[in-house]
């Protein structure tokens, strides 16, 4: 049975200084920043996924340490990790729902307790596990956590709603992001307006316009620019004139 040091191991084996400055500065680690004291080791992510593939066996406990790790990418390599046993345990002819359970529920506590707490950790996992747990089951979570004030809780709502249009399901999406137009944050602009875009792309453009008619006048400028970057020229144009009445 493989255990957490020899994750830790491997990634070190796989890290590099100098894309551990660039990391830094990419994820903007800076004092007053959203990352700010994330602390990387400079490995890429193709690595990364090799790795969960390798440890996908890691038992949960030894997961909850990568997750505890101050080092982005032992976060990364266990949130990754939890996707694949997710997936492995979601198999239709060996579907295990009492593991996809254990494995959600232990996604959920380290969302909780602020481990899954950059970008990359949040759009790489929450749709892969909530997203698919979720789908088939009260959602009253994803508005208990796309409520909350903290900014990667909020993310983590919104990316799990990816899991319910790649079903063909917009239903969450649009209810929750009427709910956030209010909040300018830039991360929770660009996940509310590709969201949306994703609605409009995978589900059907009129629940998309639909949403635009009524709430484009009250978007934030990032959010109805990503919402609408895939719509023809003309009808972009409108939308995003709304905004400036």
């Amino acid at each position: 049975m493989p255990d957490v040091s020899q994750v830790a191991d491997a990634l070190a084996e796989n890290a590099d200084a100098g894309d551990a400055q660039h990391l830094q500065r990419f994820f903007k680690t800076g004092p007053g920043e959203y990352g700010e004291g994330d602390v990387f080791i400079g490995v890429r992510v193709p690595a990364i996924r090799k790795l969960a593939k390798q440890f996908a066996a890691l038992p949960l406990t030894e997961v909850d340490v990568l997750l505890d790790s101050p080092v982005h990418e032992h976060r990364l390599a266990g949130l990754l990790i939890l996707v694949e046993q997710f997936g492995r345990a979601s198999a239709v002819r060996t579907r295990d729902d009492a593991a996809r359970g254990r494995i959600a529920d232990s996604y959920l506590a380290a969302v909780r307790r602020g481990r899954v707490n950059n970008w990359d950790l949040v759009d790489q996992s929450a749709p892969y596990i909530l997203g698919d747990w979720l789908y088939d089951r009260p959602r009253d979570l994803v508005f208990e956590l796309g409520t909350d004030e903290d900014l990667w809780r909020r993310r983590v709502a919104l990316l799990t709603t990816f899991g319910f249009i790649r079903n063909g399901d917009a239903s969450t999406t649009l209810a929750l992001a009427a709910r956030v137009l209010g909040d300018r944050r830039d991360l929770t602009q660009k996940a509310t307006g590709w969201m949306l875009r994703e609605v409009g792309k995978r589900v059907d453009r009129v629940l998309l316009t639909g949403f635009l008619d009524e709430h484009a006048a009250a978007m934030g400028a990032t959010a109805l620019s990503y919402a609408t970057e895939h719509l023809d020229t003309d009808l972009r144009a409108h939308y995003r004139s709304l905004r400036r009445r």
